[in-house]
């Protein structure tokens, strides 16, 4: 067999090389394809494990949405932005307990205990924190700036010495409510939990504005990136995504006419030793709610005693939405308008007027329809007429017309115009949660007694607030009608919506300041009749009328009292009451309408001053100090420079406001009941 020769020297080298070179191009070949398989099949699978390793994300706050008080009306002053809740920067303390080494934990917790002060219950759950393998544990939420530089202080040089990441205790920043004023609002505004939605990190409202406008509010979290080093500190770090703050609602409400309300309305319910009470003042042209006061207060810093307290939660309500009461004898225009609206559609057919509001009337027959029992007046009246019964606030009066007009009209008359031309029975939507719609008896429905809502009695309840139930707002807006010449109004607590961007134009999302709202208000009553009304409501406040303590020194003044009793256990109470008054003022172009209400004051009678229940004596009070203090906080000119009390060298009673008026009704009054002059 032969035998190959051996390759030259020269060829045995080529093929080495050959060998190592397809060897170091199939590595090459392994080691793209590795990369390959790294960096673009599964980079981002890679890229997010080691930015886990190297980095962490927080939340970027943003600013939930303030409210703004209603500095326009402010006549004498240019108009300042008030805010009457802000966010104030807070820290949340976390610390990367797997970047800290298991030695150091028991001395960083008991520091932490040191500086934050916490009592003696709660620092096991400090402590435990640092039991859980985690990046990030929450230890202490709400922190001042200064707490937050002194852990600083102590943690940096701490953390340096023992060779820690700086950032394994970092701080996240956020925003927490603030109310500048206190408890002022405090029902109409409510707060926000301390602790946020885990899903959505927005913030969760208590309830009031802060519920109702939560969609305009609330904003848009952003994103911080930090870095996992002993070189990098908490302040460094790249904003991935950039926060998006709240709009702001400017309200229709004063902080100053609010503060003046609470302040008077406390003095008013102490000095009465009442249960409680509230007070609403509203633009009777606009509908807009210039303050709304309610005693006792809520204070939203403080909203986790109210909801925990059975007895406490009472105060987290708005009464004047939430809650209807028997209107009493503030009803009793109502009825009065809707006979004088009688007499307008008698006239269009043809027919005879229902009555002549001037005329002389018999008020001594109480016996009615129906009724078990006589009506009975405070005094007896034996002629009245129309504005005689108003300042006499009689109850057989009104009862009178609401039985002509059924006998004229029908029953169905009077339930047209509660509902339709005072919107009773129907909510007001003004802009909070829980409104009453109160009840209006329906002909053919039950009580769940059995008993009819609508029987032969009820107009004459009707006539003078009884068996109807109805909320403030409702009855504020019955009596703008009268004031700004038969407009049903909107009420309404906002004045705008709108963004409030760090940068760029400014977003309107809400506007009830244009003209146009006001031009969509129906006319629903006749302006004579309005006229008429108002009319009648001047002697209320004078002389010879229910409420000379509603009287304001050196302004003209309209109102009605009323002193309803609470139903307890189904039946009228004879000691229990809610009191009330409702007026406006000056009296022919009103500023504001004021209602006040006195829940449960102390029953009793002193010699002199009166019945201290009676809506005359500690709701009418109220009203006069709320508008007194109001009027020279609007800066409007005495229009009555006459009209001051006794003593005061301003006054002079022939001269001042409805003088004239006040002793031709009383001279009449006197004639047609055969009283002495100078006695009523």
């Amino acid at each position: 067999m032969p035998v190959r020769p051996p390759l030259p020297p020269q060829a045995s080298d080529r093929r080495r090389l050959l060998c190592v070179a397809f060897f170091i191009i199939f590595l090459f070949s392994l080691l793209v394809a590795k990369f390959y398989m790294l960096q673009i099949a599964e980079g981002e699978k890679w890229t997010h494990l080691a930015n886990r390793q190297h980095y962490f994300v927080v939340n970027e706050p943003f600013l939930r949405g303030r409210f703004i008080s209603n500095t326009s009306i402010q006549r004498a002053h240019p108009e300042i932005e008030q805010a009457l809740v802000v966010d104030i920067l807070k820290f949340h303390l976390h610390v990367d307990v797997e970047s800290i080494p298991p030695q150091h934990h028991a001395e960083i917790a008991q520091k932490l205990i040191q500086i934050l002060d916490l009592p003696a219950e709660k620092h096991s759950h400090l402590c435990e924190q640092f039991g859980y393998k985690s990046r990030n544990r929450k230890l202490k939420m709400w922190l001042e700036k200064e707490t937050r530089d002194a852990i600083l202080d102590w943690w940096m040089p701490y953390a340096k010495r023992n060779k820690i990441a700086r950032n394994a205790l970092f701080f996240a920043s956020d925003y927490q409510r603030s109310y500048p004023f206190g408890k002022l609002l405090g029902q109409l505004l409510h707060t926000v939990q301390n602790q946020r939605d885990e899903v959505t990190k927005q913030a969760i409202p208590t309830g009031g504005l802060e519920l109702c406008f939560d969609h305009f509010l609330k904003g848009r979290m952003g994103k911080r990136r930090l870095m996992r080093s002993p070189r990098n500190a908490f302040e460094m770090g790249e904003v991935i995504a950039k926060p998006q703050n709240g709009a702001d609602v400017y309200l229709t409400i004063n902080h100053c006419l609010q503060a003046i309300a609470e302040e008077e309305l406390e003095k008013g319910v102490k000095k009465a030793k009442a249960k409680g009470g509230w007070a609403v003042m509203m633009n009777p042209y606009s509908g807009e709610i210039l303050a709304l006061a309610q005693y006792p207060y809520f204070y939203p810093p403080h909203y986790q005693d109210y909801f925990n307290d059975p007895q406490m939660i009472e105060h987290t309500k708005v009464k004047a939405l939430t809650d209807t009461v028997e209107p009493g004898s503030t009803f009793k225009p109502i009825a009065l308008a809707i006979a004088l609206k009688a007499n307008i559609e008698l006239r269009k057919k043809g027919e005879s007027e229902l009555f002549d509001p001037h005329a002389m009337m018999p008020t001594s027959n109480s016996f009615f329809k129906g009724r078990g029992k006589p009506l009975v007046d405070t005094h007896m009246h034996p002629y009245l007429n129309m504005y005689m019964a108003i300042q006499k606030s009689s109850n057989i009066y009104p009862a009178r017309l609401m039985e002509k007009v059924v006998e004229r009209l029908g029953a169905s008359f009077i339930r047209k115009h509660l509902t339709e031309t005072f919107g009773f029975g129907s909510k007001t939507h003004l802009e909070l949660p829980a409104e009453s719609a109160g009840v209006v008896p329906l002909p053919g429905k039950k009580h769940p007694n059995g008993k009819d809502e609508w029987s032969i009695s009820t107009p004459y309840s009707l006539a003078f607030g009884h068996n109807i139930q109805v909320n403030s707002i409702q009855l504020l807006r019955a009596f703008a009608v009268f004031v700004n010449g038969g407009y049903l109004v909107q009420p309404t607590l906002i004045r705008k919506i709108a963004s409030n961007p760090e940068e760029g134009a400014q977003t309107i999302f809400v506007d009830h300041t244009h003209l146009g709202r006001t031009q969509q208000f129906p006319q629903v009553l006749e302006k004579e009749c309005c006229s008429e009304i108002v009319k009648g409501l001047k002697y209320t406040t004078k002389v010879g009328g229910t409420a000379r303590r509603a009287d304001v020194p050196g302004y003209s003044e309209a109102g009605k009292t009323s002193t309803a009793k609470k139903i307890v256990n189904g039946a009228y109470s004879d000691k229990i009451y809610c009191p009330s008054f409702i007026g406006f003022t000056p009296a022919d172009k009103p500023a504001f309408i004021l209602l006040v209400t006195l829940d449960e004051p102390e029953y009793g009678y002193t010699p002199g001053v009166g019945s201290w229940h009676h809506g005359g004596t500690c709701a009418a009070p109220v009203f006069c100090e709320i508008a007194k203090r109001s009027l020279a906080y609007l800066g409007i000119a005495p229009d009555d420079p006459y009209g001051y009390p006794l003593g005061d060298p301003r006054r002079c009673q022939e001269k001042a406001h409805w003088a004239h008026e006040i002793r031709e009704l009383k001279e009449m009054y006197e004639k047609w009941n055969n009283k002495e002059p100078g006695k009523t």
